[in-house]
């Protein structure tokens, strides 16, 4: 679901990549429409019964990212990566944390049905804990 908040925050967005942005944010909001989506860390985050689990990276714009993360709250790593990665998708900073870059409205049409897979995981994955 959509947020006015978020909505005002795109109007007043300057980015050399901001078409890739609303294209991505379409396919998030059309493809997994139970999330919840507002502002949080000055940027469109995504939630799941309350829990922040996917946050927009626009700065610097020279790409844009999408982090995929278990929330704010400090919790016990897992041993492993919260998913398989089947895509190739993901760059992991820990094995709850991970980036999904991208560089052009070629990488975004190319690479959203990878997203949307990996966004379902992920959602799965961390409502199991």
């Amino acid at each position: 679901m959509s947020n006015k908040n978020v909505t005002d925050f795109i109007s007043n967005l300057e980015h050399p990549l901001k078409k890739e942005f609303l294209e991505l944010r379409k396919v998030i909001l059309e493809n997994v429409p139970e999330l919840t989506e507002h502002i949080k860390w000055n940027t469109p985050s995504y939630q799941i019964n309350g829990t922040d689990f996917l946050t927009f990276k626009l700065f610097p714009p020279k790409n844009i990212q999408l982090v995929f993360h278990r929330g704010a709250k400090v919790l016990e790593l897992p041993k492993n990566n919260l998913i398989k990665d089947t895509f190739g998708l993901l760059k992991w900073a820990t094995n709850d944390r991970a980036v999904a870059t991208f560089n052009s409205m070629e990488d975004v049409e190319n690479l959203k049905n990878e997203l949307i897979e990996t966004i379902n995981k992920w959602m799965k994955a961390i409502q199991l804990q």
